[in-house]
């Protein structure tokens, strides 16, 4: 009788290298964007919605809230960068939800893989989808007349502290992602969450104009200092206080909800 040796194949999630995590990220990644092409409704939701809000926000509201829809597009469009951005972090919830309904995550841990990698992977395709959505929203307000009377450094610094918050922010969605019975749950709670935060900030209006009550929860509300911030970065005002205390929030929210991320999914793995 012959014995015959065989080779166990390599478990997936073991210990990888991290010049291979990195690679494997970076696969994952460029398969969530290559998704867009057999998705455009995905396209749609990251190019036609920033740009149906610009031009509803400036030509609805903007005459009766500033006079001028020009000067309400100048204090408008970096709080709609900052609407924008955050509402796109809750795309990061509904794919890992939908990979998990559909079994995708099964199948990426049979694979000989970095167990980080699944999750990395779509957080590093959604901020870049982050970053063309910036640009796309600025490059149309340019041509309804928005300017930026600071500085490229300033513009750059813009996309820099949004890309930063929106990390931060996105460990809550992959929490609410991971933790959802499906796809639509995760759509109604996170807009239950992100819709009071926005529109009770000064993102949209000055939150002088608030009553005195919720004025006080707008000077406290991360939102209201975010859009400060790249309001400050693209036209001018004050930008040091509104960017620590907006990196003092990401690292918060960091703090928080990055361990509870690990932790559930981990638990999923």
């Amino acid at each position: 009788m012959t014995a015959v040796t065989t080779t166990a194949p390599p478990v997936a999630g073991r210990r990888v290298g991290p010049a291979a995590t990195v690679r494997q990220t970076l696969t994952l990644a460029w398969r969530s964007l290559v998704q867009i092409k057999h998705n455009p409704w995905e396209l749609l939701d990251l190019s036609i919605q920033p740009i149906m809000f610009l031009l509803l926000f400036t030509y609805v509201f903007g005459g009766a809230i500033s006079g001028s829809t020009g000067d309400y597009l100048q204090f408008a469009l970096p709080g709609l960068l900052v609407q924008n951005a955050l509402f796109y972090t809750l795309s990061t919830a509904v794919g890992l939800n939908t990979d998990i309904s559909k079994g995708v995550f099964d199948r990426l841990r049979s694979l000989p893989i970095a167990r980080t990698a699944p999750l990395a992977g779509r957080v590093v395709a959604d901020t870049f989808k982050q970053v063309w959505a910036f640009a796309l929203l600025v490059g149309f307000g340019m041509v309804l007349g928005f300017r930026v009377t600071t500085s490229v450094a300033g513009l750059l610094g813009a996309l820099a502290l949004l890309v930063v918050v929106a990390l931060a922010m996105s460990w809550m969605s992959v929490v609410i992602g991971l933790k959802a019975a499906n796809p639509e749950k995760v759509q109604m709670f996170s807009f239950s969450v992100m819709m009071p935060l926005t529109f009770t900030s000064s993102a949209l209006v000055p939150s002088a104009t608030f009553p005195s009550w919720l004025q006080a929860w707008s000077d406290v509300n991360p939102v209201t200092h975010l859009s400060d911030a790249i309001r400050g970065l693209l036209i001018g005002g004050e930008v040091a206080g509104p960017i620590l205390v907006s990196l003092l929030w990401s690292a918060g929210f960091t703090l928080v909800f990055a361990p509870l991320a690990i932790k559930v999914f981990r638990d999923h793995a």
